[in-house]
């Protein structure tokens, strides 16, 4: 009786608010998102189900997640599976270069071997010898200067020709990084043998 008119007004738009509320939506009407994919969403389920609770948790995880990406890394490595090579060897003008390093003899894979000649010749007392064995140090060191310089250029002209539209920046330094090593101990592994054309 004494109840003011508004609080009356009031009350049923709520009521009415309420039970829209619970009405079912029509299929028809936006909902304001897109759906997500199904690949997506199952996703999402799987990282709220797997996330850790402690920081001694995430650090673990972290630690496994990176073991794992090291041993895709290593195995990748030895079959050339390029998904899962280091970005230092990945794309298809670094593998140009590996090839083109593999599919020729280089004086620099003989280095370590004919360090090892050198090395037990200076050791014997003979003068000669000795004398011979510092001939053949510099002999070996300007024969790998004039390897690489030639190898350089001769790659560069060939990555021009071959990727003119890409960047083939540092191609160059890494083939020869890769001439220095003796070939059965490259990585990732040789795909080409020697005197094929890359």
């Amino acid at each position: 009786m004494f109840r003011s008119r508004a609080k009356e007004e009031k009350a049923p738009a709520t009521k009415a608010a309420v039970t829209d509320s619970k009405q079912p939506r029509d299929p028809q009407a936006p909902k304001g998102r897109p759906t997500p994919k199904r690949s997506e969403a199952r996703t999402q389920r799987r990282s709220v189900a797997n996330t850790p609770t402690t920081r001694k948790e995430a650090a673990k995880r972290q630690r496994e997640e990176r073991r794992q990406a090291l041993e895709r890394q290593r195995q990748a490595l030895a079959s050339g599976d390029e998904r899962y090579l280091p970005a230092r060897d990945k794309g298809p003008v670094r593998r140009f270069a590996r090839d083109w390093v593999d599919s020729r003899f280089n004086v620099a894979e003989f280095f370590l071997p004919l360090a090892v000649v050198i090395l037990v010749l200076s050791v014997v007392r003979v003068g000669a010898i000795q004398s011979l064995a510092l001939l053949l140090w510099l002999i070996v060191i300007v024969l790998i200067v004039l390897d690489a310089a030639v190898s350089g250029f001769r790659l560069k002209k060939r990555l021009a020709e071959r990727f003119p539209a890409e960047n083939t920046r540092g191609a160059v330094a890494y083939a020869l990084m890769r001439s220095l090593q003796m070939r059965r101990m490259r990585l990732p592994k040789p795909r080409v043998k020697r005197g094929e054309r890359p």
